[in-house]
């Protein structure tokens, strides 16, 4: 298999992490993957705020019942819809998500643990007065990155035969 799609098979999410900072370098490559996701008419509806310090995340913590991870996280990187940048919302929510699995993917080939908090939506107007955003950016997602304390992950996977279908939604996948 080629690297992309054992990187793929191999992402888990992590959920604890040591203490090491995440390097500056490797957050530029975290937010690049995440820039260089595909977009309709390539209008690139991201915006994404990196948050280190320690005061800033105490605050986020109390966005979520996810605190613990926050907690343990060296880096958290908050992913906004600019919906002044949109087109069309379907698409544009689409092409964020993408940014997110770029990242998160970026995360793991580069050896780094990461997690994608959707829990936290539920605090979004919150988080945005937090970060000082504008009304017109909508949080998608956090993510919680760092240095992954070393454990087994395991994942489960519906059967393709269970998920896929062949021309039509009755004729199951062989």
């Amino acid at each position: 298999m080629s690297g992309t799609i054992d990187t793929i098979l191999s992402r888990r999410s992590v959920r604890e992490f040591t203490k090491e900072k995440v390097s500056r370098e490797d957050i530029e490559t975290i937010l690049n993957a995440g820039r260089w996701a595909p977009s309709g008419l390539n209008n690139q509806p991201w915006k994404f705020i990196v948050i280190q310090n320690e005061e800033t995340m105490k605050k986020m913590e109390d966005c979520t019942h996810y605190w613990k991870i926050i907690r343990s996280a060296p880096l958290l990187i908050a992913v906004f819809l600019d919906q002044e940048n949109m087109y069309n919302r379907t698409k544009d929510i689409q092409a964020v998500g993408a940014a997110i699995q770029n990242m998160l993917l970026a995360c793991c080939e580069m050896g780094l643990g990461a997690v994608w908090l959707g829990e936290i939506l539920n605090n979004k107007e919150k988080v945005n007065l937090i970060l000082s955003c504008p009304g017109s950016m909508e949080l998608m997602a956090v993510l919680a990155i760092g240095h992954p304390l070393q454990k087994s992950r395991g994942s489960a996977r519906k059967e393709l035969k269970e998920i896929c279908f062949e021309e039509k939604f009755a004729e199951n996948w062989r």
